[in-house]
């Protein structure tokens, strides 16, 4: 295949991968690059087009590489974030009316209000380390990985939580934690009484759960549809009843409350 059929490796494409990429290089101000100066960026980006970056390893606030570079051994680079905690997260989003974007990372979107609350902020989130002789902050090595880490958030939002220290399932566990919490010494002894917090943080009682009425949903089916089902199963037609009490039997069974609990 010709070099110019050869699709062009990108990185920073969407809103997190070129936020993270702006906090490596300098660029939090808006200004040109404080922390990498234009030659480095541009030999890290020829670096990272060419695949120099080697053993890619993603882990909690860290990531570590080799990059092919200038030697005949390649460098080790590790860079180390600033991790962030679920549980502050998670309140942050809850106080801004924003923990649905917990579900719009399960789609694989990037909400701006989480991204504000993971997403590194300033130079010192990012810490980077070289084997290389560059005294650097940004070394070419350094960036092609962050470039890497990039191209990774690109494809996967759950990249940005995992190099930032945290995952999915810990934000989800902290946006579910809402232990309840007694108001008095007498709301705790008496063990019944649910109590949580409200939007302001106050102690707030709910009300007693409803207590709905029986009732049998197949008596709510069309009959016709119902059997029309149970016939594409293989019932005959002979067993139609039987096969419909069955399923009555079966549903008084599922929410029967056990007497002993």
């Amino acid at each position: 295949m010709s070099r110019g059929t050869v699709p062009v490796r990108g990185y920073a494409l969407t809103r997190w991968g070129r936020a993270f990429v702006d906090v490596v290089e300098g660029r939090t101000d808006g200004n040109s690059p404080t922390v990498a100066d234009s030659r480095h960026i541009t030999k890290a980006r020829r670096y990272f087009r060419d695949r120099h970056v080697r053993r890619l390893s993603l882990g909690p606030g860290r990531v570590s590489a080799s990059v092919d570079g200038s030697q005949l051994d390649p460098f080790d680079v590790i860079l180390t974030m600033r991790v962030v905690d679920a549980g502050t997260v998670t309140q942050l989003l809850r106080a801004q009316g924003a923990v649905d974007d917990l579900m719009s990372l399960t789609r694989g979107e990037q909400p701006a209000t989480l991204g504000s609350l993971i997403l590194p902020t300033e130079t010192a989130d990012i810490a980077s380390d070289c084997t290389c002789p560059d005294g650097a902050v940004r070394c070419i090595h350094a960036l092609a990985v962050a470039y890497e880490v990039a191209a990774e958030i690109d494809r996967s939002p759950l990249t940005l939580l995992s190099v930032m220290g945290t995952d999915l399932k810990s934000l989800l566990d902290a946006a579910g934690d809402r232990t309840p919490r007694p108001t008095t010494e007498a709301d705790a002894d008496d063990g019944q009484t649910p109590v949580t917090d409200d939007f302001f943080g106050g102690a707030m009682i709910l009300p007693p759960l409803p207590t709905p009425s029986r009732m049998n949903p197949l008596t709510d089916l069309d009959g016709t549809a119902l059997r029309a089902a149970l016939r594409a199963t293989g019932v005959t037609p002979a067993d139609m009843a039987e096969t419909i009490d069955e399923l009555g039997d079966l549903y008084d069974r599922l929410v029967e409350v056990p007497t002993d609990v």
